[in-house]
């Protein structure tokens, strides 16, 4: 068993944004301002070039200044994002990311003429051009995906300008609304003010109370609020429909989201409803966990309930060199690029008040390595966590050698080396560690987190399919709240009884107000990577290469592409399947366990 000491800070850090800007007053900051906008003036002067017998040499030249463009912008929009990200009530940062928002769109409405020439230009030219266009060829093959959704230059140039005050705005709005909430909750006779963070470390309490005031105190704040987030919820849905669907002649919500993430409908469509099929096999979960628990029935509170008393600690740097100890187990490369994050001090896992709750890896140009955000607080899912966030780092490193415009994977690749991140530390939290109730908690938290990764978010889209069609219909929020205890019903069938603050639950999603159907990544990621796992398991060394080629393809061609080189076929019910099998293995070994 490998095991590696690395340089890791004693206590969780707070990251530094000094590789991007020194601050926001900065001399360099203002100056990539200024240089941002002499390049986009230059770059609008190629206009004349756009042929249709241009020639690939001179089409290089062109996207290497879009390139180049590009590559500021992004460090200019990550510095304000990150900024905002880390404290969000910081009037400062809410202001730069507004300016800066409007800035990005004002670059990009001079530049779309770029984009329209290509998706404008005939199928032969523009087939004659890729085959001479190295690592851009995909990245140009998918503009070209959206050629029947694409509008006039200046309809673009409106949405462009619209989303800034409109869909981007709301967005900000409802994080800046829910990220002050202050939670208060008492534990262990003292009344606590905490953030939603610390909040939801209480659901996973041995304490079967103290779960269910964890809960009641976070929907009774979200639900207090939940007329004007439901609000600003319709708001998002109709600017979706009335883009995608109305002007862009998009089928469904949905397939904007499918097309962007260059999976076929149909597939989507398959995941969603392989998984719907397999709601019972996590009834049956939820049933034996009852069983172990001493319970006739879950309540909705006690999915995430520990199995033993056991609420083992750990400290932060401990906790990092496991991640980086089961990455290095696993390939010595993996967790050089990992340290990375902590050595130049790119990691913010420090739980403040304003804050952003939650976690993500934020991969801002190739050259430079990401930032990484979590709440971190000591237990085994924070460390599931670190690792998670830390996988999405490694492959944006991984697939580094890439332009900017194809090494970002696509949404439901992007999930792979996250969620196999977190399976390389299971497993060796398994091998390590001695107290059975501890293990066996490890086992039935293998299967909750299946469950949160899969079955959860496929129904959270499930419910977006829904509350889209709702809103178009003229639905209310109390009417998407409805809906969504039925679709909590139909998830949990009669395995788990529900309480009424529950229909609360939806607006306290931020992915379905940020980027609308994200959610079946989630899914997509777990039932691939299960997958993989298996193969990696049976095959060991020999799985390691075609594993790191799917990771340092990062956006390069598309998924089914990139997945059919690994043998998985992503068309096939069978493929779907196969990752609720082992899930059902998992539980047919804790039933055999629990009968020993």
């Amino acid at each position: 068993m490998i095991s590696t000491h690395f340089n890791i800070p004693s206590q969780p850090p707070r990251w530094s944004l000094d590789d991007l800007f020194p601050g926001a007053d900065s001399a360099e900051f203002q100056a990539a301002l200024k240089q941002l906008d002499e390049q986009v003036t230059e770059f609008e002067a190629v206009r004349e070039q756009l042929s249709d017998h241009i020639t690939p040499e001179a089409l290089l030249d062109i996207i290497g200044q879009m390139e180049a463009i590009s590559q500021l912008a992004y460090r200019v929009f990550g510095f304000a994002s990150l900024w905002f990200s880390e404290d969000t009530q910081n009037q400062d940062a809410q202001s730069l990311y507004g300016r800066v928002q409007q800035m990005i769109a004002d670059l990009t409405n001079r530049t779309l003429f770029f984009n329209l020439w290509w998706k404008a230009l005939d199928d032969e030219n523009a087939a004659r051009l890729m085959a001479e266009m190295g690592d851009y060829r995909y990245w140009l093959e998918e503009m070209r995906h959206f050629k029947p959704h694409t509008l006039s230059e200046a309809e673009e140039k409106i949405i462009n300008i619209k989303d800034v005050t409109g869909s981007a705005a709301l967005v900000n709005l409802y994080e800046t609304i829910t990220n002050r909430y202050v939670f208060e909750l008492e534990v262990d006779g003292e009344k606590k003010e905490l953030t939603r963070g610390e909040v939801m470390q209480h659901v996973r309490s041995p304490d079967p109370d103290l779960r269910a005031r964890a809960y009641q105190t976070l929907y009774q704040v979200y639900g207090h609020d939940g007329p004007i987030l439901g609000q600003i919820y319709q708001f998002l849905v109709r600017d979706w429909r009335n883009e995608q669907v109305n002007l862009r002649h998009f089928d469904t919500p949905i397939a904007a989201r499918n097309l962007r993430n260059d999976i076929p409908d149909e597939v989507v469509d398959l995941l969603l409803d392989v998984t719907r099929e397999n709601a019972p096999l996590f009834q049956r979960y939820f049933r034996l966990k009852a069983r172990v628990l001493g319970m006739e029935r879950l309540r909705r509170y006690d999915i995430y309930a520990p199995v033993s008393k056991a609420d083992k600690r750990y400290d932060f740097a401990a906790a990092a060199n496991m991640v980086l100890d089961a990455f290095q187990e696993f390939d010595a490369e993996m967790a050089q690029l990992a340290e990375r994050v902590f050595a130049e001090n790119h990691l913010d896992a420090e739980v403040r008040k304003g804050k952003r709750s939650g976690a993500f890896c934020w991969s801002a140009t190739p050259k430079l390595t990401p930032w990484v955000l979590t709440n971190y607080q000591g237990r085994a899912a924070d460390i599931s966590t670190l690792a998670h966030e830390l996988g999405h780092a490694v492959h944006g490193m991984f697939a580094s050698h890439h332009s900017i415009f194809t090494f970002h994977a696509s949404l439901p690749l992007a999930e792979t080396a996250s969620t196999f991140g977190e399976m390389l530390l299971i497993d060796r939290l398994l091998s390590q560690e001695e107290d059975e109730d501890v293990r066996r908690d490890m086992l039935f938290r293998q299967v909750d987190d299946a469950y949160a990764t899969i079955m959860r978010q496929v129904f959270f889209a499930l419910f977006e399919r829904t509350a889209h069609e709702m809103v178009h219909q003229g639905a209310t929020t109390d009417e998407l709240a409805a809906a969504y205890m039925e679709n909590l019903q139909e998830q949990f069938g009669d395995a788990i009884d529900l309480s009424e603050e529950f229909r609360w639950e939806w607006v306290s999603i931020p992915h379905i107000y940020h980027t609308p159907f994200y959610v079946y990544a989630y899914a997509f990621g777990q039932l691939l990577v299960l997958a993989l796992y298996r193969q990696y398991r049976e095959e060991g060394e020999a799985f390691k290469a075609r594993y790191l080629d799917i990771l340092r393809a990062g956006g390069s061609d598309a998924p089914a592409r990139i997945l059919a080189a690994a043998g998985v076929d992503i068309h096939q019910r069978a493929f779907w399947q196969g990752g609720f099998d082992i899930i059902a293995e998992q539980i047919s070994d804790l039933e055999r366990m629990l009968d020993a």
